[in-house]
């Protein structure tokens, strides 16, 4: 194999991920813990209507984006990652 071949199989081994293996990166082994405010987490949390303004909430959410929880704390929210076997990670 020549440089110019083994540079160009470096390159296609080390290409950007897809939109779609990005998203499974980490599926079922993180949570990410985002604080939101309410507006957020109505937009989130479809189910969730007439939340006092200005608290803040912090979502669980799965390494694809999918809301899992809805909490009032920080600490609530990685707890519910570590009781559902997730590693969780704040997200700013």
């Amino acid at each position: 194999m020549n440089e110019f071949e083994k540079e160009k199989e470096d390159r296609q081994a080390h290409a950007p991920m897809t939109r779609s293996e990005f998203a499974q990166l980490g599926d079922g082994e993180v949570a990410y813990i985002k604080q939101l405010d309410t507006d957020a987490a109505e937009r989130l949390f479809p189910a969730l209507s007439d939340a006092p303004k200005g608290i803040d909430l912090f979502a669980v959410l799965g390494a694809d984006g999918t809301p899992l929880a809805l909490t009032d704390s920080r600490r609530a929210a990685i707890a519910n990652a570590i009781e559902n076997d997730l590693v969780p990670v704040s997200v700013h």
